[in-house]
């Protein structure tokens, strides 16, 4: 629930998975990533002057005990395997939405989701109750973040945030920002384990430092996890009942309106088409139907009576001139930029939302 190249913007929110560092992306390997193999050559923080200011500094602005948490961060590794997962991707490669979406609306995503939504029925309808969130979206998140439960992740937390708060690849275009973010995280990280009582040394994750269920990073567990099943204390890693709350939660958090589609299909009238002004906004809604339609987009019944603001999103298919199809366009609404403040990218959010659908198709259909 976190893309790549978008998160100097997302560290001024809230970051809250490990698919959505990837690129929401690389997120393929977020699933995988629980086979990953551990480097054989490794290095200990023990030994870094940077690490070990960074854990005194932490120590005295949270008042935690300073042997303990130098003791925390010397005990992490450097991982190659981390720094190298997150070196820039290529620029000016074209994305390819049918690919994208292959990958996450596929049969054992699918089962696995009727499954899931099956044994968890009573959790998934109190949570769209309480917080107003559908049942498929929740659905869809914690599908496309960890298969329900099947793939979170076996790098230890520790290892890579340490390794991304002090070795992020300087070659990055935005590599101080992404430092920054990721020591924050560290110290969200060490702040929660030493509240809750988990150990540190042994709380596994993506290699980006999500953990459970829905990928949550440490400050979106801080901030937005919830006891949802009942037993006083919060457990995203073996509680499916927390997850759907807490996935629910982060959306009401983030403003989700009730009732209000994510999408609506779009045309475009050429004669009179501003393509470029109506993605000018990217995928925040910036215009009311009146300007969007006047701008050259076409709308068609209940999208023409929507209330908000819309944003036109455009997803690419590959390379229209080596072999790829057109892009593909929809009207997104404030629903819709919602589920991208899970990651930012309008391919995770779609994938998210289509993949809630067709698992609740399925389930309707039995």
């Amino acid at each position: 629930m976190i893309n790549l190249h978008a998160l100097t913007r997302r560290a001024t929110g809230a970051l809250v998975c490990a698919v959505a560092l990837l690129s929401p992306s690389a997120q393929a390997a977020s699933s995988a990533d629980s086979a990953a193999p551990t480097p054989i050559t490794v290095m200990s923080y023990e030994t870094s002057p940077a690490a070990m200011a960074f854990a005194d500094d932490l120590a005295q602005r949270r008042g935690l005990d300073a042997a303990w948490v130098r003791q925390q961060i010397g005990a992490a590794q450097r991982l190659p395997s981390v720094i190298r997962l997150m070196a820039p991707a290529p620029r000016g490669a074209y994305k390819n939405w049918a690919a994208y979406r292959a990958r996450f609306i596929e049969p054992i995503r699918v089962r696995a989701g009727q499954r899931f939504w099956e044994a968890n029925r009573e959790a998934l309808a109190r949570a769209e109750l309480e917080y107003g969130v559908p049942a498929s979206l929740i659905v869809g998140v914690i599908g496309v973040e960890s298969i329900y439960g099947r793939y979170t992740g076996n790098f230890r937390v520790i290892d890579a945030l340490s390794t991304l708060a002090f070795d992020f690849p300087a070659e990055h275009p935005r590599a101080e920002a992404r430092t920054e973010f990721f020591r924050a995280e560290l110290e969200q990280f060490l702040s929660l384990t030493q509240r809750t009582g988990m150990d540190p040394l042994t709380v596994r994750g993506s290699y980006a430092g999500a953990m459970g269920w829905p990928q949550f990073m440490p400050s979106s567990w801080s901030q937005f996890a919830i006891d949802f099943d009942g037993d006083s204390k919060v457990d995203l890693v073996n509680s499916p009942a927390d997850a759907i709350g807490s996935v629910a939660n982060y959306f009401k958090a983030f403003g989700w309106q009730t009732g209000q589609p994510t999408h609506y299909p779009v045309g475009f009238d050429e004669s009179r088409l501003d393509k470029d002004g109506l993605l000018a906004p990217d995928i925040l809604p910036s215009f009311g139907v009146e300007s969007f339609t006047a701008m050259g987009a076409l709308l068609e019944g209940p999208a023409l009576q929507h209330p908000g603001k819309l944003a036109l999103i455009e997803l690419q298919n590959g390379d229209p001139a080596n072999g790829g199809a057109p892009a593909t366009y929809l009207a997104g609404t404030d629903n819709f930029y919602v589920v991208t403040r899970y990651n930012w990218s309008s391919y995770y959010a779609l994938a998210v939302i289509e993949l809630g659908q067709t698992v609740q198709a399925l389930v309707e259909r039995q």
